[in-house]
């Protein structure tokens, strides 16, 4: 199916009423003032300390009041876009755009024919290039697994290329360190033919900014987004508050905290560069409180996926959210958790969906069948979010007048005009009668998506890329992996 921008026709649910919406963001402003946020990086203390923050320089504690948010919050973009080397592939997150991205982060990858296993350089390629083969996968995101036979300190080389050969999509760069986030600024740069100037007025990749919730910035990640943001580039301030183990357990307390933490990451990022492009990032969801397992496509996950899309309207801020789920297997339970949390997400407006297509087991593994599962979802959804066409041709006032009562319309001229663009044609489903399936061998959808994610890694072709620029992204990842040898990058 071609390449598709999405955006959202419809008017966002609303979970809270304008009264609690306003209680936690002032609780969520008593938190900076009086409890404050510990950043574990002197520069980034630095940098909140000469917009007015107040420094604990003895715990690294960082208390702000609310002129020093709103001063932050009046520079952050609305909306913004992301150029990757195809700019025919351009996305814009902000308003009424959804984009969705690429599971992120995996140690393992699994499929139904050879099982679980460590996540691998050969199947992250092949996660990239099935990203590029499908409409609706907008963005690749910050390594879909992790090839954990490559040197862990240049491994994101090897994972940018990648991103940049097999596929013309944009892509979240890691921002563990400032000097993972340059590579790849610089590597975007290479592909898209322009400068370091330029792509800082054009911004070309993205990162998650992970908060230690809770309220905690480790210095990697501070100066992750501090380079991000000296470059010009788009961050996502996410803080990781699952309710009873990083945040309260009740959904207004972890969403004050939440909300805590990310106007800190924006408050940050605009102290480094004013109008560094954010996201209000949201990741709330609950834990199992039997055995503390991280838990997806809850009722409280759904629920703090649309109130959170609220506090970042307030703000004024494009918005990150996810589709997550935490079954084991591709099978029911993860068809409906990712449901769930989808249907949330799209109704709270979220700019991003991350994580939208193949994450399992909570995030542990990256999956090829709930890879295509994900993606006849998200395909699914899309058809939802086109806006219903009302004029007289659609009226059909003239079919239903040409037809007998109690007769039937598909061989009615209404029906044959509009026959190949009627209804959404699914991947995996089969609609065939229950002999016709089994003559077809009686498989089930997840089996059916086997034979889906093969076939389309044959039909999968390369998007075209310069030789010139090809050489040199070669040649800066070969001297990069000599410079940073076994020290960090």
């Amino acid at each position: 199916m071609p390449w598709t921008a999405v955006t959202n026709p419809y008017a966002p649910l609303e979970v809270l009423s304008a009264e609690q919406l306003e209680s936690i963001h002032r609780t969520s402003l008593r938190i900076l003032e009086e409890l404050g946020i510990e950043l574990m990086s002197s520069a980034a203390c630095a940098r909140l300390k000469a917009v007015g923050a107040e420094v604990d320089d003895s715990t690294g504690t960082v208390r702000m009041g609310p002129a020093v948010i709103e001063k932050a919050l009046s520079t952050a973009p609305a909306s913004f876009t992301l150029t990757p080397r195809n700019p025919a592939r351009q996305v814009t997150l902000g308003g009424s755009h959804i984009n969705f991205g690429l599971v992120a982060g995996p140690p393992n990858v699994h499929d139904c024919e050879r099982g679980r296993r460590p996540g691998n350089y050969r199947d992250y390629c092949d996660f990239i290039r099935l990203a590029h083969y499908f409409n609706c996968i907008h963005l690749i995101g910050n390594q879909v697994c992790a090839p954990v036979e490559l040197p862990a300190n240049s491994r994101h080389l090897d994972t940018y290329r990648a991103n940049l050969v097999y596929s013309d999509r944009a892509f979240h760069c890691t921002a563990i360190g400032a000097g993972r986030a340059v590579d790849g600024i610089r590597m975007m740069a290479m592909a898209r033919g322009i400068s370091l100037e330029e792509i800082a007025e054009s911004p070309g990749v993205i990162t998650i900014i992970s908060v230690n919730s809770p309220r905690r910035f480790d210095q990697a990640m501070a100066e992750g987004l501090m380079a991000m943001a000296e470059h010009g580039q788009p961050v996502v301030i996410t803080p990781f508050t699952l309710m009873g183990a990083m945040a309260p357990v009740s959904l207004a307390a972890a969403l004050a905290q939440q909300n805590a933490e990310a106007l800190f990451g924006v408050v940050l990022a605009q102290a480094v560069r004013p109008g560094t492009p954010v996201m209000y990032g949201a990741f709330t969801s609950n834990v199992d409180m039997r055995s503390g397992a991280p838990a997806f496509g809850t009722p409280e996950n759904a629920k703090a996926n649309v109130a959170s899309g609220q506090l970042a309207r307030r703000y004024r801020l494009p918005y990150r959210t996810s589709n997550a789920s935490a079954s084991n297997v591709a099978d029911a339970q993860g068809a409906y958790e990712t449901q769930m949390s989808l249907w949330g997400a799209v109704l709270g407006h979220g700019n991003l969906i991350y994580h939208a297509a193949g994450w399992q087991e909570g995030g542990l593994t990256a999956s090829f069948e709930k890879f295509v599962l994900d993606v006849e979802m998200l395909q699914a959804m899309m058809e939802f979010l086109k806006p219903i066409v009302v004029d007289e041709a659609e009226l059909g006032f003239e079919a239903i007048k040409g037809v007998r009562t109690g007769g039937h319309f598909f061989g009615e001229a209404h029906t044959l005009e509009r026959y190949e663009h009627a209804f959404y044609q699914p991947l995996v489903s089969d609609w065939q009668n229950y002999e016709n399936w089994q003559i077809k061998g009686g498989k089930d959808a997840t089996q059916r998506a086997t034979d889906v994610w093969k076939r389309a890694l044959k039909e999968y072709e390369e998007p075209r890329m310069d030789a010139a620029i090809r050489e040199a992204l070669d040649a800066y990842v070969d001297a990069r992996r000599l410079e940073i040898g076994g020290g960090e990058p």
